[in-house]
């Protein structure tokens, strides 16, 4: 199943379902859903019976971020061998973990403003999970059991920011500066989460090209990690960090400028794509 966040003419944002085809969103707000995180929380993967469904066609809508109300966004630093080599960094010994705060969330097609403070905006491929059921010490063994499923996101920084200090939370959050979705594909429907493509391309460049088995921490260790600490709560989400070829890593360096379009593309999850403009 593949869960969306949808809206018509009116600008009442909808939890649906994308059919395969991609051709129609499912209201699910007949069944009771309020928003995503409800359908989260309520661990549904494919539509209940005893509601009475509209259909609206894909072009009639707008696509907004899957889940744009989490509890919180865990992200990883340093997770990807090449990148930890590229950022001048050693590879971490235990997860590296920081902050995306909610404010950031923009959806597909959303576009990325480049703040006049950040003088330094880099892009970042990510693959990312959703927590289904909440826990608190999880077992790497169990890990896989408290995901709901997967999605995509820009982890978009200011560089200069990020590197005037230790902590790299506020250099990961400004607004727009986390796109997420299109849609969270549910767990079932991904047979090897830690066996996907990962691309990022700028107006049609390949500029990162990686696959999710490259992970130092993979999904089980990241949700042992984490929930020994704070306990994970429905609706979280861990984006796992980024791989080689960002724009800190390039000779001369390469920030991201006004004009042009951003697409992430993670095979099974679909494409993500935003355009960067000015404020």
């Amino acid at each position: 199943m593949k869960l969306v966040s949808f809206s018509e003419a009116d600008g009442i944002v909808r939890p649906g379902i994308l059919l395969d085809e991609g051709s129609l969103v499912i209201d699910l707000t007949p069944a009771g859903f309020v928003n995503t995180l409800a359908v989260v929380t309520a661990g549904v993967t494919s539509l209940t019976t005893g509601s009475a469904y509209r259909a609206y066609p894909l072009a009639d809508v707008k696509l907004h971020a899957p889940l744009n109300n989490p509890p919180r966004i865990f992200a990883i630093g340093l997770n990807y061998r090449d990148h930890a080599i590229e950022s001048g960094m050693e590879i971490p010994k235990f997860p590296v973990v920081f902050f995306k705060l909610v404010p950031s969330i923009v959806g597909p097609g959303d576009p990325i403003v480049l703040h006049e403070i950040a003088k330094e905006p880099d892009y970042e491929a990510e693959f990312a999970f959703v927590i289904g059921k909440g826990g608190f010490q999880i077992p790497a063994s169990e890990a896989m059991e408290h995901v709901y499923g997967y999605t995509i996101v820009n982890d978009v920084s200011a560089r200069d920011i990020q590197f005037s200090t230790s902590q790299w939370s506020l250099s990961k959050s400004l607004p727009s500066f986390c796109p997420l979705g299109p849609s969270i594909v549910t767990a079932d429907e991904i047979p090897d989460p830690h066996a996907l493509d990962v691309q990022l391309t700028i107006d049609g460049e390949l500029l990162q090209h990686s696959n999710t088995h490259e992970l130092v921490f993979k999904i089980p260790e990241l949700i042992a990690y984490i929930s020994s600490i704070t306990p994970l709560l429905p609706g979280d989400i861990v984006s796992t960090g980024t791989p080689y070829g960002v724009g800190l890593g390039r000779n001369p360096k390469r920030w991201l400028k006004a004009g042009e379009t951003v697409t992430v593309t993670i095979e099974g999850l679909g494409q993500l794509t935003n355009p960067v403009v000015s404020p």
